[in-house]
C-alpha cells in the first residue's frame, strides 16, 4: 500500500474544513505540506478526490466513496496508539450529536458510566436540534446521534434506545388548569408557545395535532425549553414539551398537565449513525451502555 495515514488524515481534513489552509491549520501542518500530501494521494489513487470550486474544496463521487473508510482507518490508527500508550482496549475520541431531551436527562448517566468503566475513551458532546443532528452525521461531524422522533434519511440507520411522550401543560392559574377534560376546540382557542421547527418535540407535535386541529395559535417558537416552560407558568399560553422537561414542575404544582384524550404523543429517543460507516468499537460501546442503563425501564 503506497498511501500514507498521514495522507489519509489531511484528506480528512479538508473534506471536514472544505479548504487545504483550514485542514492545514487543524493538523498543524503547513498549507504547502498539506497540498502536496493531497496531491501524492490522488495521483496514487489515480482518481480526483475533490472538486475545486473556488476556496471550497467539494468532494468527488470517489471522494465520498473513500471518505467512510478513511474515517475507519484513522479511527483505528488512533484507538492502537491510545490503547498501547494507556493499556486500554477502548480508547480514542467520540463526537455525539444529541437533541435537547436526551442531552439534559439521559446522557449525563450515560457519560458518568462510560467515564467509569472505560477512562480513556473521551466523549465530545454537541446539543443541536433533531435536524441539525441528523445534518451533521450526514457531513461527518458526528460518529453517533442520539435523537427524539423519527428519522427517514436512507443514509442513517437508527436504533431505538428508549420511549417517551410529550404532554401539553398549562400554568396553575390558566382556564384550563382545573378542567378534567380539555376539548380539542379549547384547544384551537388557545395561545401557544411552542419549541422550533426542526426540533423532535416539535415534529411530533405537529404530525399528532397537525389532523385534528386546522389553524392553532402559534405565538412564540423557541429554542429552549427553559424560556418555553417559564412563559407558561408566569403567562396565559399552552405548550407541550416532553414530560421529562416538565416532570418535576407539575409535581411542584407550578404546571398542570392537561387532559386531552385525542392526543397521543408517545415517540422514540433513539441511536443514529451513518449507513455506510463500518462497525466503530466506539460507538457500538456508546449503544451497548445506553441499553444497558435502560435495561428495565418502561416509558418516561
Amino acid at each position: 500500500m503506497r498511501y500514507s495515514l498521514k495522507q489519509l488524515a489531511v484528506f480528512d481534513a479538508v473534506a471536514d474544513t472544505g479548504s487545504v489552509s483550514l485542514a492545514a491549520d487543524k493538523l498543524a501542518l503547513t498549507q504547502s505540506a498539506t497540498s502536496m500530501s493531497l496531491a501524492q494521494l490522488e495521483k496514487m489513487l489515480g482518481r480526483p478526490l475533490f472538486e475545486r470550486q473556488g476556496k471550497q474544496m467539494a468532494l468527488t463521487h470517489w471522494g465520498n466513496w473513500l471518505r467512510p473508510k478513511a474515517k475507519r482507518l484513522l479511527q483505528d490508527a488512533q484507538q492502537i496508539e491510545m490503547g498501547f500508550i494507556e493499556q486500554h482496549l477502548l480508547s480514542g475520541e467520540l463526537n455525539v450529536g444529541a437533541s435537547q431531551t436526551p442531552a439534559e436527562h439521559l446522557i449525563p448517566d450515560l457519560m458518568s458510566r462510560i467515564d467509569n468503566d472505560f477512562p480513556e475513551l473521551r466523549i465530545k458532546l454537541s446539543v443541536q436540534s433533531t435536524d441539525n443532528v441528523l445534518q451533521g452525521l450526514i457531513d461527518y461531524k458526528y460518529d453517533i446521534g442520539i435523537i427524539e422522533g423519527r428519522c427517514d434519511d436512507n443514509r442513517l440507520h437508527q436504533e431505538i434506545w428508549c420511549r417517551d411522550h410529550l404532554t401539553v401543560v398549562a400554568s396553575a392559574h390558566h382556564p384550563f388548569a382545573k378542567s378534567d377534560r380539555v376539548s380539542l376546540s379549547q384547544l384551537e382557542q388557545a395561545r401557544w408557545v411552542l419549541r422550533e421547527h426542526g426540533s423532535g418535540t416539535r415534529m411530533v407535535f405537529d404530525s399528532s395535532i397537525h389532523h385534528l386541529i386546522e389553524d392553532l395559535d402559534v405565538w412564540r417558537e423557541y429554542e429552549h425549553v427553559p424560556v418555553l416552560r417559564s412563559m407558561v407558568a408566569n403567562g396565559q399560553y399552552l405548550t407541550c414539551l416532553p414530560y421529562l422537561d416538565v416532570e418535576r414542575f407539575i409535581e411542584t404544582g407550578l404546571l398542570v398537565a392537561l387532559n386531552v384524550p385525542e392526543l397521543s404523543m408517545e415517540r422514540t429517543l433513539s441511536f443514529v449513525w451513518r449507513a455506510d460507516m463500518i462497525e466503530n468499537p466506539l460507538v457500538e460501546c456508546i449503544k451497548r451502555e445506553g441499553l444497558r442503563m435502560m435495561k428495565g425501564k418502561s416509558v418516561f
